[in-house]
């Protein structure tokens, strides 16, 4: 009898996963079916300019996105702040920008957005080449965790929204490192349509990148922020900030490059 029950429990379980994907289907479509609500209309209009440059199609595919978004992620204030639908819209359109046209759903790794009111503190810990451990502080517009959470100052989210096209967005950033995350610790190779594609990818980013590094060294000044000579996953980052922001800028001086994020993102910028 105890083995059945154990049977029967395990069945259970498995009927019950095979299920989540069309509850969850089923629960958007119906979220879907709502009218975007007018207030949110407003904030869209006074805090991301962004989205009047989009085309109907992209406007209306990115305020279903929100609406889902917003249903499925939690929001923190933190230090005091009061989540209002302000925050949560103007975060939510940013962060659905790269995921326009995507197939592989609303950052299924994300379940939190952390917001302070301004810059935070993160206690920093790294070792040196000779084993030694040291601790330091770092003041952050912006964080993505591997483990579920994003970290943005709201103050810096409103500035990055309402200037867009200086190629710096925290948002863009931010998420740009949570696809990069899907698969584990970021790297600067997110999830791209076709196996196929990961050569091209690597071999363009790369040069990229080397570039990037070289300019650093020489002090001299590029489209993109020094910040991207860290590491592939903060170049990554960088260059999605521009891509959404500069597009012609970067498919002028980087047209493989442009390309290719193109082409994980499904949209090209320049026809806006």
């Amino acid at each position: 009898m105890p083995a059945l029950i154990v049977s029967c429990l395990a069945l259970a379980f498995v009927l019950w996963l095979l299920g989540q994907p069309y509850l969850t289907e089923r629960r958007r479509r119906r979220i879907c079916a709502q009218a975007f609500p007018a207030a949110w209309r407003e904030i869209l209009k006074h805090r991301v300019p962004y989205v009047r440059a989009l085309p109907v199609d992209l406007q209306l595919q990115l305020k279903k996105h929100i609406q889902i978004f917003i249903a499925e992620k939690t929001f923190i204030g933190c230090d005091g702040l009061k989540i209002t639908d302000e925050m949560r819209v103007t975060i939510a359109a940013q962060a659905c920008l790269l995921i326009l046209n995507r197939a592989r759903g609303y950052y299924p790794k994300l379940r939190e957005i952390l917001v302070y009111p301004g810059s935070f503190v993160v206690e920093r810990e790294h070792i040196d080449g000779i084993g030694v451990a040291h601790h330091g502080r770092s003041v952050l517009s912006g964080e993505s965790w591997e483990r579920g959470q994003v970290v943005l100052s709201w103050h810096d989210t409103l500035q990055g929204a309402a200037i867009p096209d200086d190629g710096q967005n925290v948002v863009i950033h931010e998420f740009a490192h949570q696809l990069d995350q899907e698969t584990g610790a970021a790297n600067g190779a997110p999830v791209l349509p076709r196996r196929d594609q990961y050569a091209r990818w690597s071999q363009v980013l790369g040069a990229e990148f080397r570039q990037l590094q070289s300019a650093r060294s020489q002090q001299r000044e590029t489209l993109f922020s020094d910040y991207g000579a860290s590491d592939p996953a903060e170049f990554f980052a960088v260059i999605s900030e521009v891509f959404f922001e500069q597009p012609r800028r970067m498919a002028d001086a980087h047209p493989a490059l442009y390309h290719e994020l193109s082409v994980l993102y499904a949209l090209d910028p320049l026809s806006w």
